[in-house]
């Protein structure tokens, strides 16, 4: 079964769309916006602002480190710099620029991961970001917000450009199930609750999101009253929700497409931890690097669905 036809979603835009077209569509509004590319702007999507606004789009070529470094210099002179790549090149390949050229100073730098996760397929494991939400996650200062829609990605694009500082936004290469209609209320630092229930709450973000609510509905089938939250942004992350969510429910799983250490989970338990302990179940990449193979293909091998969720949920409930 596709990714979020259990719960009745129809197939949307790839996250890495909506922000090309958001950005673009932004940019008349947002004058001191400029992008910086590493020569993959028809990947990132940065393309269409570049066409669109010529003399503010920058391409450095191959080369990640000194693209972090020309987008905070483009900061430090006032601009809002939007800097784009593969998730992989840019957290991997530039951290340290990232770490003193970004958030050190606290420049007014977007970063901007696509082709995260291994959903990205054949491309294969050395462009598959699988650690950039920990490493965006360790750098003081800095916003990680992962949108799992269009809509939201649309939204998020816009409140990464209206917050003052560094961000990280990730976004994904396959088409994504369309979890919002119409318009989302997104908030840096605030979940979205897409489903009430008292028994267990399924926390997600980007594709798991959809598979959340699959497998809510799953669940949901068997008995149970199935909380479901999008927690679009890691860092700041949505503490009241997640101590309601510990105290109302008892229970909770936490679903991303990253690796187990430093992610979406990692962030959750450390709040559940200090306010309210509660049983937590994680359904993630685990500690290994995946392989080149169709994206669905690897999603389902390595436990990235609705079913290995249910399963987790299953394991609290019993």
């Amino acid at each position: 079964m596709a990714l979020g036809e259990a719960s009745g979603l129809k197939l949307g835009q790839a996250t890495r769309d909506a922000f090309g077209d958001a950005l673009k569509d932004l940019g008349s509004e947002y004058k001191d916006v400029v992008t910086v590319d590493g020569d993959v702007g028809n990947s990132t999507r940065t393309e269409p602002f570049a066409q669109a606004f010529p003399d503010r789009a920058f391409n450095v070529g191959i080369a990640e480190s000194n693209m972090v470094s020309v987008a905070g210099g483009l900061a430090s002179s006032g601009k809002t710099s939007v800097v784009a790549s593969f998730a992989a090149f840019l957290l991997c390949n530039a951290y340290d620029q990232i770490r003193m050229s970004v958030a050190f100073p606290a420049l007014n730098v977007k970063l901007v991961g696509s082709h995260a996760g291994i959903s990205i397929g054949e491309d294969g494991p050395s462009q598959m970001g699988i650690e950039d939400v920990a490493l965006a996650c360790s750098l003081p200062g800095v916003v990680v917000m992962v949108p799992c829609d269009a809509v939201s990605t649309k939204a998020a694009t816009k409140a990464m450009l209206d917050h003052k500082g560094p961000t990280y936004l990730r976004l994904g290469r396959p088409k994504a199930p369309a979890v919002y209609q119409g318009g989302c209320d997104f908030e840096i630092g605030k979940a979205i609750t897409l489903k009430k229930g008292d028994d267990i709450t399924l926390i997600a973000n980007g594709l798991m999101v959809p598979a959340a609510l699959d497998a809510a509905t799953e669940l949901e089938k068997k008995g149970h009253s199935v909380r479901v939250i999008d927690m679009h942004t890691v860092k700041p992350i949505d503490e009241e929700a997640i101590i309601a969510a510990a105290k109302e429910t008892g229970k909770i799983v936490v679903a991303e497409e990253h690796l187990s250490h430093g992610g979406l989970g990692s962030a959750v338990s450390m709040v559940v931890c200090e306010n309210s302990p509660v049983p937590v179940a994680f359904v993630n990449l685990g500690d290994t690097f995946a392989e080149s193979g169709d994206g669905d293909g690897l999603l389902e091998k390595y436990g990235l669905t609705s079913n290995e969720i249910v399963k987790a949920a299953e394991g609290l409930l019993s």
